[in-house]
């Protein structure tokens, strides 16, 4: 089975507050982006990688992330889209003929254990869709407009998202192409499988598998990358 990662790494960062575009912030001395794909690349599982980047900057990628660091080389770097959703959709325009399965993992998820990236593809080879998540440990409560709680859900039956999600190919082509067709706007790959009325299997995900969104986040992610031996 070949599988295909596209990894969206078109935000410009700016809850990061600098002027240097997320994907390429120094994480342990080394561009956020490339430390995610040096973790990807050690799952052993992937074949080929097409890297969604800030329109402009794919000879910079080219260049700072994947060849300074001998990282497997892309199978492509395209430019992204003003929202994540478009900058998938993008990567997937780009994916190698021969892709079976395509796994989709943020860049800013630079601590995402193998073991996770593994099952993940396991599971969505054997049952067509797959999520890396984890169970929400806090009460949620869900609001009305005006601020005030509507309800209390169980928790016990919610989950947290998280990347990598993996999908055949078929599939998350065509989820993307019916959001695209409907104007429908989902917060992960996950939630346009679903509309489709396709089933998605849970995977359990990592409390490490953090996502770099402020400053802070860098370095609770070193420590986390120190601490699995990485720093």
């Amino acid at each position: 089975m070949h599988v295909t990662a596209v990894i969206p790494a078109a935000g410009t960062g700016v809850r990061m507050g600098g002027p240097v575009a997320k994907p390429f912030l120094l994480l342990g001395g080394i561009p956020l982006l490339a430390r995610t794909l040096l973790r990807l690349a050690r799952s052993q599982v992937i074949d080929a990688y097409v890297l969604v980047v800030p329109p402009g900057s794919e000879e910079t990628c080219a260049k700072a992330v994947v060849a300074a660091y001998g990282l497997p080389a892309a199978s492509r770097i395209v430019p992204g889209g003003a929202v994540r959703q478009a900058s998938v959709w993008a990567g997937l325009q780009a994916l190698p003929p021969g892709t079976d399965l395509v796994l989709v993992h943020d860049a800013a998820r630079p601590c995402v254990p193998v073991g996770v990236v593994r099952a993940t593809v396991e599971a969505a080879a054997r049952d067509g869709a797959a999520v890396a998540a984890v169970p929400a440990t806090e009460t949620v409560k869900e609001a009305r407009p005006d601020g005030r709680i509507l309800r209390t859900l169980p928790r016990e039956s919610l989950w947290i998202a998280q990347t990598p999600q993996a999908f055949a190919r078929r599939i998350i082509l065509e989820a993307h192409a019916a959001a695209t067709a409907d104007g429908f706007l989902g917060t992960d790959d996950a939630a346009l499988v679903e509309r489709l009325g396709r089933p998605v299997t849970l995977v359990p995900g990592s409390p490490e598998n953090i996502k770099v969104t402020h400053p802070a986040d860098l370095e609770v992610a070193a420590r986390l990358l120190e601490a699995q031996g990485e720093g």
